[in-house]
């Protein structure tokens, strides 16, 4: 089958190799095996190339960790689309992937094949995020930086649906346009704007009552300044590179909270909450409320390529790449 590997760690571009001779995944006891419609691209594809991220699969591996695949062999039989995360080395980035039956989750029938595959872990971080970790209540305020990224879209959508007001930090116009079709209430653009004076003013001064980071470094620090009391800063991630070192007395002061979100915890820790976050995401996609952004749809030839750009920085929402 086509795939894509990965022989050596670096940048996406350089180590990704698309080979047409990778055998088919055979499936084990407990595992399917699924034909892939779409490939989600994700942040943590980049850093595996790189060897940067938690999980360093054994070389030779097939990147892509979100997909939604028809199932056409291995436990549960075949036929039915599901979204879900791949089991690596085998991952999404291919033809042919392996999934763990017990983690494989209906695809909502409200969603293309490219809209389902990119509704699974930026919309559950999100949802673990605001509601399980945040507790993000209707008429609070909800500050997201990389509003018009992969994850942060997911945010801005949940968060709307949450009843909060909804400010938005982006990098440039066209994301911040992006940024308030998905239906955030005020945008900001860091590159031409102060995000704490724009923050305070449209909050007269009170601050953001959750904050939700998957970028870390300098926006972190800007969140610490305009939280309001009893505030929570959600730690999704380090987009920026940068691992920012609280200081504890700064919340103490301000009485804040900086909470942790590693969504893929829960997947041994709380499969069922995992289930139903998934059912009531398909709920909200039944009814449009929720609905991934994918700016782009590419074939399977230019998956490196997808995988560097989100690696830039340079996407909006999620590019799909379609086998």
């Amino acid at each position: 089958m086509r795939a894509w590997q990965v022989g050596a760690l670096g940048e996406p571009v350089e180590v990704m190799r698309l080979r047409d001779d990778v055998p088919r995944p055979i499936p084990d006891e407990g595992q399917v095996l699924v034909r892939v419609l779409a490939a989600a691209v994700n942040f943590p594809d980049a850093l595996m190339c790189r060897g940067h991220y938690q999980i360093r699969p054994p070389l030779p591996f097939t990147p892509g960790v979100e997909l939604c695949g028809e199932v056409v062999g291995g436990d549960g039989g075949g036929g039915g689309r599901v979204i879900g995360t791949p089991l690596l080395p085998a991952g999404a980035f291919a033809e042919y992937a392996l999934m763990d039956a017990a983690a494989t989750f209906p695809a909502p029938d409200a969603l293309d094949d490219a809209e389902a595959a990119a509704l699974h872990i930026g919309y559950q971080t999100a949802w673990f995020g605001l509601h399980r970790r945040a507790r993000l209540a209707a008429g609070e305020t909800l500050l997201v930086h990389a509003a018009a990224g992969g994850v942060g879209s997911a945010a801005v959508q949940l968060g709307k649906a949450a009843g909060a007001t909804v400010i938005g930090v982006v990098g440039g116009p066209e994301k911040a346009e992006a940024a308030r079709d998905l239906g955030a209430d005020l945008v900001i653009d860091r590159r031409a704007e102060n995000i704490v004076a724009a923050v305070k003013e449209a909050t007269g001064g009170r601050g953001a009552d959750v904050v939700f980071d998957p970028v870390g470094g300098d926006a972190y620090t800007a969140s610490t300044k305009c939280i309001a009391f009893e505030g929570r800063i959600v730690v999704v991630g380090f987009a920026s590179g940068t691992v920012p070192a609280p200081g504890l007395n700064h919340a103490l002061v301000k009485n804040y909270a900086v909470l942790g979100l590693h969504w893929g915890l829960y997947n041994t820790h709380d499969p069922q909450a995992v289930r139903q976050a998934h059912r009531e995401l398909t709920e909200l996609a039944a009814k449009g409320v929720v609905r991934p952004l994918v700016s782009e749809r590419l074939p399977l030839a230019r998956a490196a390529e997808a995988v560097q750009t989100v690696a830039a920085g340079a996407s909006t929402g999620r590019i799909a790449v379609l086998p």
